[in-house]
């Protein structure tokens, strides 16, 4: 499982641990994850999804997760936050159709 943001795409970023000696040696930063389960309004069932601190606080912003997957890009999903976005949008169709 990749250690990356559904929402914002945030990664595991590299750098260096530095002693008092001014040695250096490589060593990762993790983001910051959790594993949140939100409500979708329009398919009416619980999302898993793993989120930064970032990316729920945008999500949150947004007005939930319907509304977060609707106003971002394509480009700037992650796949699962892409295929989530393409069932939001046909419920929402459903909706509008029924």
């Amino acid at each position: 499982m990749a250690r990356r943001c559904a929402a914002s795409g945030r990664g595991v970023q590299s750098g260096n641990n530095v002693s008092h000696a001014n040695n250096k040696t490589r060593r990762r930063f993790l983001p910051n994850l959790h594993a949140v389960t939100m409500l979708s309004d329009s398919l009416r069932v619980k999302v898993r999804l793993r989120l930064t601190s970032h990316g729920l606080r945008t999500v949150e912003k947004r007005g939930g997760i319907d509304a977060f997957l609707l106003s971002t890009p394509d480009a700037k999903l992650e796949p699962k936050a892409l295929t989530l976005k393409r069932r939001v949008k046909k419920a929402k169709a459903a909706q509008v159709a029924a």
